[in-house]
């Protein structure tokens, strides 16, 4: 997958900007996103499986471990089917913003926030070409571990259901962070009727109260 351009005002946004970004920064931004531009070449697989809800949590017929937390039994509630996602920005991400760090910290941070802002732009990609191909006639939004209450502990489990490691190099550490970074894990529920799409951002994130960006301010507490 190619990248197409990518938002330079989230990535302002994750630099803490709240406001239209100075020169300076506007200039650093145009550079990052150029250069992640050329370099980077983002992955992702998926993978459709059925679901069954439980007092032990949401059952995969792809998984052999249950999704856990009330957050996520309640986002796939009535849903039939979901849909793993798993996308990477590759090693190569990291690998830039890493060695702008030895000579130009600022350059660093920029091409970390670009890099943020593009791995979104991957996974809205991803989700309109699976839902292309996939017949879905209602859909949950993306839900990933880590988020409310649903245990970050299920990536070790989530990565081999999509047998990531082989076909696009995604891994996890033992404290169940994902490597590269800029990777992202997500569950969408399918559905045969409407269903409730429920809260999203800061409103339902355990890290609410401390996140940095968002007591500067510059995203949104709803």
């Amino acid at each position: 997958m190619e990248l197409l351009p990518i938002s330079k005002v989230e990535a302002a946004r994750y630099m803490g900007v709240k406001s239209e970004p100075d020169s300076a920064v506007a200039e650093l931004l145009d550079r990052a996103e150029k250069q992640v531009r050329e370099a980077l070449r983002p992955k992702y697989v998926y993978l459709e499986t059925d679901i069954s809800i439980t007092d032990e949590g949401v059952i995969l017929g792809a998984m052999s471990e249950p999704l856990t937390g009330d957050d996520i039994k309640r986002h796939l509630k009535n849903c039939n089917k979901a849909v793993l996602l798993a996308a990477t920005l590759s090693q190569d991400a990291d690998k830039l913003i890493r060695q702008a760090a030895v000579t130009d910290v600022a350059y660093s941070l920029a091409l970390d926030c670009i890099c943020s802002a593009a791995i979104e732009q991957v996974c809205d990609r991803a989700e309109e070409e699976i839902f292309a191909r996939q017949v879905a006639p209602y859909r949950t939004w993306r839900f990933s571990p880590g988020y409310g209450d649903f245990s970050i502990t299920i990536q070790r489990g989530f990565l081999l259901a999509l047998n990531a490691q082989r076909r696009i190099g995604l891994t996890v550490t033992d404290s169940s962070l994902l490597i590269p970074s800029k990777s992202v894990t997500a569950v969408i529920g399918v559905s045969d009727a409407p269903v409730e799409r429920g809260r999203r951002g800061c409103a339902i994130c355990t890290m609410k109260d401390s996140c940095a960006y968002r007591l500067s301010g510059s995203i949104s507490k709803k």
